[in-house]
């Protein structure tokens, strides 16, 4: 199975593939109607059997031209055998949601939660939740680590009925990680859990700016989140499906209690921005780039 994925993801395909094959597949299902008249009843079932087999061929070909990395390569990316087994097992949740926003696609891939998944940031006494995001320009220019301002977007948690000043990713102590391949960035989070929050809605949001404010995100009276109507930047916004039989409501109290800052949705005038702690990791492909939110 791995030496087929191995395979599928070294193909390559070029910018007009997919207008090409759907134009290609377009084009003989007209010739198969304008023939379809001279066919005898067992033809026109042929013909729809092939039609219907071009149509699967046009879908996988599509879905290979924009296939990812699984969230476990993505983690054998970074040299994480464990926590790429995680991603493997039963505990793991597969999300696979796309926004399109701005120049980009954004696709959530999935997460998973546990203790000592990481080999080189080990916790003994925490669990963490480990997520993956992936982006694409849509016109196609592949993202590089040369060129992608990895240190520009944010990849954070935010829980409903909770200040989004309270919990995110420097409040949940972060540490993310970013590299390009094959045209895609990968974005690997990680957070202390999240599974505590489980029976309220948990959200994964992304976009372009930094610290959580009011000018990038509003919470309405029932504590749902949302970004702000005039909010002009790169974002999107996913719905984590948690198990809420996870969840640890006097953990959630007492990282609240520990965390209490309040809310408006009044604009005021933005704090100063807080700081990245980076450091930068040569690889085969490239470069990494790792990055803690400072306290």
């Amino acid at each position: 199975m791995n030496d087929y994925r191995k395979a599928f993801d070294e193909l390559s395909f070029s910018a007009d593939f997919q207008e090409r094959t759907a134009d290609l597949l377009r084009n003989r299902a007209r010739d198969l109607e304008k023939e379809r008249t001279n066919m005898t009843i067992s033809k026109t079932k042929k013909i729809a059997v092939l039609a219907a087999a071009c149509i699967a061929l046009l879908a996988v070909s599509v879905s290979a031209a924009y296939a990812w990395l699984t969230p476990a390569q993505v983690a054998e990316e970074h040299d994480q055998p464990l926590l790429a087994e995680a991603f493997e097992g039963p505990g793991a949740i597969e999300i696979n949601e796309t926004v399109e926003s701005g120049d980009f696609s954004i696709t959530l891939l999935g997460l998973v939660s546990g203790r000592n998944l990481d080999v080189l940031n080990q916790d003994l006494e925490k669990d963490h939740t480990y997520s993956v995001l992936a982006l694409r320009r849509l016109d196609g220019e592949p993202l590089e680590n040369e060129t992608f301002d990895f240190g520009g977007y944010v990849m954070t948690p935010l829980v409903a009925g909770c200040s989004p000043a309270a919990v995110n990713n420097w409040t949940l102590e972060a540490f993310a990680q970013g590299f390009a391949k094959d045209g895609a960035y990968y974005y690997l989070l990680d957070t202390q859990s999240i599974e505590m929050f489980a029976d309220r809605t948990v959200y994964m949001a992304f976009y372009e700016g930094f610290v959580p404010n009011n000018t990038i995100f509003t919470v309405a009276d029932d504590g749902t989140i949302a970004f702000c109507d005039d909010f002009a930047g790169i974002h999107a916004l996913f719905t984590l499906p948690l198990d809420s039989a996870k969840a640890d409501p006097a953990a959630a109290e007492a990282f609240l209690k520990e965390n209490d800052m309040g809310w408006t949705n009044e604009r005021s005038e933005p704090e100063e921005e807080g700081e990245w702690e980076t450091e930068r990791r040569e690889t085969e492909d490239g470069e990494e780039i790792f990055l803690r939110p400072k306290s």
